[in-house]
């Protein structure tokens, strides 16, 4: 043994330091937690968080846009809904949230904004496997806006490519609740990935199409639209596509969407907070119809930013 070697005796304990040294990066934003404005940087949650530990958590995503955000009341209902169908409570009501949003927003300075609210279980003081004992934890910040296509992929259209993996059923989690159960998806995401495609969409538990990464998937035929219905996210950009398919006359139907469906529609396109309505022009290799982004994709998103400026679905940020 080397005689620069201490043995095992000799050894010292590491120190235990005061505070965390964090050597990632984050984006320029701000965040709300425990009742505190901090820059993303400070914003920490315990390993021991069952949010972390067993992704027992839930959230919404609303987006900002020239100052002002879309929807947010519906991103509001939906977040109080997945609270309460998961037993969760936090100490603010829709008045509360509303306000923290617009001051992470406002103290951001950010025009375009990607703008979450959440809650985790927490963690229990003895570390208690019993999730009555913990103490939920709300939360929630202002990021730049960011969009599952970027800037080419949504001039040309996105290259998906369709996963065999299988989205986790609704018996066993309630599609309605977002969560961070992604595993599946990101599963999905690999097999893309290496078939050389963008991104990827995965199936229900018929076969049948169902979601991809943080989006819903609309096909076209015939001039009629159709989204997959079962074990999905009822997307507030889904939603909207419902609406401005009302306002314009166009049919719109939630029903199965079989894969020889998606394969054989005329336009494809997908939809999410981060992003809006995205045109799909390439599946699995293949083109969709002649390989462009068809009519109805780009007259629905046309439509759909025209909204952001509309009062009736959008609000202001009132910055310092």
């Amino acid at each position: 043994m080397s005689q620069t070697m201490a043995t095992q005796d000799e050894r010292q304990p590491p120190v235990v330091g005061d505070r965390h040294v964090d050597p990632h990066f984050y984006p320029e934003g701000i965040a709300f937690l425990d009742g505190q404005y901090l820059p993303m940087s400070q914003a920490k949650i315990s390993v021991l968080d069952w949010g972390f530990l067993h992704s027992d958590a839930t959230y919404d995503t609303v987006h900002v846009w020239n100052g002002r955000f879309f929807r947010l009341d519906l991103h509001l209902d939906r977040f109080f809904g997945g609270l309460e169908k998961l037993r969760m409570k936090i100490p603010f009501d829709r008045d509360g949230v509303t306000e923290i949003l617009h001051n992470c927003v406002a103290l951001s300075g950010h025009r375009a904004a990607y703008v979450e609210m959440l809650c985790t279980r927490g963690a229990s003081p003895t570390f208690s496997r019993d999730p009555r004992q913990a103490v939920n934890r709300f939360m929630a910040f202002a990021v730049p806006f960011g969009s599952v296509a970027n800037a080419e992929q949504l001039q040309r259209g996105l290259h998906v490519a369709i996963s065999d993996k299988v989205r986790i059923p609704p018996a066993s989690i309630d599609p309605a609740i977002k969560n961070y159960h992604w595993l599946d998806l990101v599963r999905g995401l690999y097999d893309a990935y290496d078939r050389g495609a963008e991104t990827a969409l995965i199936l229900d538990f018929n076969g049948n199409v169902a979601e991809g990464p943080g989006f819903n998937v609309f096909c076209v035929k015939d001039g009629k639209l159709s989204t997959p219905s079962i074990g999905v996210l009822p997307g507030i950009t889904r939603r909207t596509v419902f609406d401005l398919c009302a306002e314009t006359g166009l049919a719109a139907t939630a029903t199965d969407v079989s894969i020889a469906a998606l394969r054989e529609a005329v336009e494809v396109f997908i939809t999410s907070t981060a992003g809006g309505i995205m045109p799909v022009t390439v599946i699995d290799g293949a083109p969709v119809a002649d390989g462009k982004v068809g009519p109805i994709t780009s007259r629905l998103k046309a439509l759909y930013w025209q909204k952001h400026d509309d009062p009736a679905w959008s609000s202001q940020v009132n910055y310092p």
